[in-house]
């Protein structure tokens, strides 16, 4: 007589060897003999769903589940929660969670890391709910929130998060420390990193690699430097990751010499094999500093695969120093690798309007049209009072939009008496250049620090992140405004951080 308990374990048997498909098939045969799969038959299948990402048969089995009335059933539900977040059906995961009678820790857990990777904001929606309802958060939960206030960027939220920790007594560990490095370096205070990073009393190579990392971000290369050499005195021996830090942080600072000497050294001196991260890194120092034939001349010896980010760097480098003829060969082989990029496209498009060969740009806005390719829309978000302010270009939106273009206006006319002339160059499209200027007053940078000149008082700094690349002329804007009005601005965009004080910047107009 077989039961519920035996066909458990044949399926359990069968999972162990890596055998899915007669999982499956035993399955089938379970609802084909009438019998009814209980919370550990069907919990042990939805594992199954999860680690191979089968997402069309963890629908069968949810169904299966609502059939037989074990909806209501903990471990079935949380398991289920678990399968749609591992298999990034995060709103499938969430209607299930919204209609679980209890939660354990696990599974709040699960469904904060879920948006974690998708909306960090709604994560930390999550945790907040998660404590009103009287869970204690773990080590496992804080790791989980602190790696979702790094990807949102929002400092207010980095340091509630400390301070709970702090007042939690949570012990500062490898994970824990590690992540909150991280936390800090990307909400934008390196500062804060360092702290963190001289409290732990343990650290392994990940956690020196991340504040090295940190330093990178900021363009603070020299600090990079300083503590890689601490750590080869502490005796710790790097490893790929910290190398990708070491010579990132000197591509971001202009640090050629010593990015060659760390690059060679990787084999010399520590036996470890450069790949196609360290490449890049090192395509993007050369690429930064004008020295394009070397970048591919390193290309061209390479013994590793190359990939969209090598190509990506030096097309990079062909804008920053207008080489038509190199981006032209660095576009063909990103366009052969990842035809369905539009990011490709743009950047592309954009070397040929700052050429002025607006033929070229239409040819290649066409592709993006007939491929039904969509340019990534940029935006700029910023953080008062614990509530996002979002802005895109031209933005009237917002409630306080006349008063934000009123201060906006204002503080140009102060700019332009200060020597600032709008760098039309960065409008790359072919319209007169009055209308140039205007869509470069409004860029949704200026509206960010516009708005966060009448919303953040004096002497507290005016955080901004944006999602893509900052551009040229608001990167002078920044500088001007930090030196005019008197405003320390932090920039966070796509590659790295921006600090402006005093009319300058942290990466010395090197990005």
């Amino acid at each position: 007589m077989r039961d519920t308990t035996t066909w458990s374990v044949m399926i359990g048997g069968f999972a162990k060897v890596g055998d899915y498909a007669s999982c499956y098939a035993t399955f089938r045969e379970i609802l084909r003999c009438g019998v009814t799969p209980d919370n550990y038959t069907l919990p042990c299948l939805v594992r199954i769903c999860r680690d191979r990402k089968d997402l069309r048969m963890g629908h069968v089995i949810h169904c299966v589940v609502l059939k037989d009335g074990l909806h209501l059933d903990h471990f079935v539900c949380a398991s289920l929660v678990d399968m749609y977040t591992k298999c990034a059906a995060v709103d499938d995961a969430r209607w299930l969670f919204d209609r679980m009678l209890s939660k354990d820790l696990v599974t709040w857990t699960v469904m904060i890391a879920a948006y974690a990777d998708c909306n960090a904001y709604e994560s930390l929606v999550l945790f907040d709910r998660m404590r009103e309802e009287g869970l204690v958060p773990d080590k496992v939960a804080m790791v989980t929130v602190v790696n979702a206030c790094a990807k949102l960027g929002a400092m207010h939220r980095a340091k509630f998060v400390n301070d709970y920790i702090l007042r939690n007594s949570f012990s500062l560990d490898v994970i824990l420390g590690t992540a909150m490095i991280d936390m800090f370096a990307k909400c934008g205070s390196v500062e804060y990193a360092r702290e963190v990073f001289d409290r732990m009393k343990e650290r392994n190579v990940i956690t020196w690699s991340s504040m090295i990392a940190a330093y990178g971000y900021h363009g603070r290369g020299k600090e990079a430097i300083d503590l890689f050499h601490m750590m080869l005195s502490c005796g710790m021996l790097p490893n790929r990751v910290t190398f990708v830090s070491l010579l990132y942080a000197c591509s971001h600072a202009g640090l050629i010499e010593e990015g060659l000497r760390f690059f060679d050294s990787m084999w010399e001196e520590h036996a470890i094999r450069p790949d196609v991260k360290h490449y890049t890194c090192m395509v993007d120092l050369l690429g930064r500093a004008g020295r394009l034939d070397d970048a591919i001349r390193l290309i061209e010896a390479m013994n590793v695969e190359k990939d969209e980010r090598l190509w990506s760097a030096l097309l990079g480098a062909c804008r920053i120093h207008k080489n038509m003829e190199l981006a032209e060969k660095a576009a063909d082989s990103l366009l052969e690798l990842h035809p369905q990029n539009p990011g490709h496209y743009v950047l592309l498009s954009n070397i040929y309007a700052k050429a002025g060969k607006w033929e070229k740009v239409a040819r290649f806005r066409d592709m993006m049209t007939q491929r039904n390719l969509k340019k990534v829309p940029g935006w700029t978000w910023i953080e008062v009072d614990n509530e996002t302010h979002r802005f895109s270009v031209g933005d009237r939106s917002h409630p306080q939009a006349e008063a934000i273009y009123e201060i906006l206006m204002n503080v140009i006319k102060k700019l332009e008496m200060a020597g600032y002339v709008p760098d039309t160059d960065f409008v790359l499209q072919d319209v007169e250049e009055e209308v140039k200027q205007e869509m470069l007053y409004t860029h949704s940078e200026k509206l960010a620090i516009a708005f966060g000149l009448i919303s953040i008082p004096d002497g507290d700094p005016i955080r901004i992140s944006k999602n893509l690349r900052v551009c040229g002329d608001c990167h002078t804007f920044s500088k001007m405004v930090s030196a005019v009005m008197r405003r320390s601005i932090v920039v966070r965009d796509a590659n790295r951080f921006h600090h402006f004080r005093e009319g300058s910047c942290s990466c010395g107009d090197y990005w």
